[in-house]
């Protein structure tokens, strides 16, 4: 059984891969980046985003790696690359959500006026990201219109060079790396022993990822808002809250807490070069 927890740690080098991949797609109109660079790009996001809301810090870690001109321009792309993800995230988590909803109402988990509310909600936004993700030139052109927001257009100008083609792409990467999500989570149900057919992991864990994504979080703290959440909707199949938690625990740590330990120490040896380049201009006698 400890093969899983191998496997479950060879899917975490598999899914900030398929991230990499989908940030190095995002910008390539902007500037060629190798999939080594962009792989460390991403680990040292992680490393930002552990202690800002809803980890928007990832962004700081990922311009580190994009040449002078480019960084400001970056965060839009690397904003549509995120986009992907969330739609997927919408997508999965309303279909996991009516398919749970009898259960929800029959263990009174959430009243059914809320639990509709929310999705409604959840679909009417999932509608608008949507279109939105799919009509970034108009959207450009709708923000050039706005008074004063000449100054600012070069930020976005980039998001014109995305096409179809390579929206499909991101969203078909981001659909791959969520599976791998769930797979991850199933691998670990195996282990520690929670008694979850594949189908209820898949629901489960995706309406889990749906409240995730809705509610503001910190990473840091984020462990104790997904066990909360994970043991509510695992529950209804399984009474193993050990299990439970330690999935939980044991997903968050390799997922989020080990790449963000590399991409610190990748942080480091930025800050390293850095000063080096810095003391030769500063001191040509060294050279």
């Amino acid at each position: 059984m400890l093969w899983n927890l191998v496997v479950v740690i060879i899917l975490m080098v598999i899914n900030w891969s398929i991230e990499a991949v989908k940030w190095q797609l995002s910008i390539k109109k902007l500037q060629q980046v190798n999939f080594l660079k962009a792989f460390k790009a991403v680990l040292s996001g992680v490393s930002f985003s552990v202690s800002t809301p809803n980890r928007v810090g990832e962004y700081l870690g990922r311009i580190l790696y994009m040449n002078e001109g480019n960084r400001l321009k970056t965060i839009s792309l690397t904003i549509v690359c995120n986009m992907s993800q969330l739609v997927i995230t919408l997508f999965v988590g309303a279909i996991g959500l009516i398919i749970l909803l009898p259960q929800i109402e029959t263990d009174h988990v959430m009243s059914s006026i809320w639990i509709r509310v929310i999705l409604y909600g959840v679909v009417v936004t999932l509608i608008i990201l949507t279109l939105f993700y799919f009509r970034l030139p108009w959207l450009v052109k709708w923000i050039d219109r706005l008074p004063g927001s000449s100054r600012y257009a070069w930020l976005i100008k980039a998001l014109e060079d995305f096409n179809a083609t390579l929206l499909l792409q991101l969203l078909s990467l981001s659909a791959l790396r969520f599976l791998v999500f769930i797979v991850q989570y199933y691998l670990l149900f195996r282990l520690f022993d929670v008694p979850v057919s594949w189908w209820q992991a898949f629901w489960t864990i995706s309406v889990s990822f749906l409240v995730l994504a809705i509610i503001p979080t910190i990473a840091i703290i984020e462990l104790f808002q997904r066990r909360m959440i994970v043991k509510t909707l695992v529950g209804f199949y399984s009474t193993n809250e050990l299990g439970i938690t330690l999935t939980t625990a044991g997903i968050w740590f390799i997922n989020l807490i080990v790449p963000a330990i590399i991409g610190s120490l990748l942080i480091l040896s930025i800050k390293k070069i850095f000063v080096t380049k810095t003391e030769i201009n500063d001191n040509p006698d060294l050279v």
